[in-house]
């Protein structure tokens, strides 16, 4: 009985290194693709960003181009009417008659001041805009290059590295389905919170790997004897021996290899 035991324990640990090694693996492929994805989301964001604003710009210029159309066309109005008031007083038959019309034509002169007035106004307005605008499209240009580029980039990574990373992805699933619940939410658990998302680690150097934390000699023999699980106290990773590791390693190698 106690035979079959060690033997559990240690296909359990096998196991759970291999999962280690597999995931480990997607690990690296994600980190060759590094931050790339999510410069590419930002450099999308940033180039939608670019288009809104240049076609709210476009939108206040077509607006101020008519402010500019209503503006002349008042003027023309106002000259039209001092044409008309100045034929009328001509006519007139006292000086109340010609007095008023004489206010009318003042008032149709400062109309068309002022609207001469907003004219150089909203024509100001539109050469700022233009200035900005052609700010904007020289980066809207250059971002959207460099977009162009990241994609490229990044289209180029997944296409070596997609099939793999979803090999790895079932197989993963595949090894976590095999072992017993518990031990994968410890696994899961671990891996979320240590450094590098290092589970299950051997003993290296007499530590566990990736720390400096030494293991006690008698640890290091339970570790060896395979009969129970044990975890570093430091960290609380799963260790397993050297031993297994590299058998391990070697044997999923040859399992990487064919992918």
């Amino acid at each position: 009985m106690a035979k079959k035991t060690e033997a559990t324990v240690e296909d359990k640990l096998r196991e759970l290194y291999n999962l280690q090694l597999i995931d480990s693996r997607v690990d690296e492929i994600r980190n060759v693709r590094g931050e790339l994805p999510l410069e590419v989301q930002d450099l999308e964001d940033e180039v939608e960003g670019l288009k809104t604003r240049m076609s709210k710009l476009d939108a206040h210029t077509e607006e101020l181009s008519q402010k500019v159309k209503d503006k002349k066309n008042l003027i023309e109005e106002s000259k039209t009417l001092i044409a008309k008031y100045s034929e009328q007083q001509k006519n007139v038959r006292n000086n109340r008659e010609f007095n008023s019309l004489s206010k009318e034509i003042e008032f149709q002169e400062l109309e068309i001041e002022l609207a001469e007035k907003h004219i150089r106004e909203f024509k100001a307005q539109i050469e700022q805009q233009k200035e900005v605008v052609d700010k904007s499209k020289e980066r809207l240009a250059d971002r959207s290059d460099h977009l162009k580029h990241k994609k490229s980039e990044l289209s180029e990574i997944l296409e070596e590295t997609q099939k793999e990373e979803n090999a790895l992805l079932k197989m993963s699933e595949d090894h976590a389905a095999s072992i017993e619940p518990r031990l994968i939410k410890a696994y899961t658990r671990i891996r979320t919170n240590v450094k590098n998302g290092l589970a299950v680690v051997p003993i290296e150097r007499g530590a566990s790997g990736g720390s400096y934390f030494t293991i006690p000699p008698q640890v290091q023999v339970e570790i060896a004897s395979r009969k129970k699980i044990i975890t570093d106290e430091h960290s609380g990773r799963i260790l397993v021996d050297a031993a297994l590791a590299q058998e391990q390693v070697e044997k999923m190698e040859k399992v990487f290899a064919k992918l």
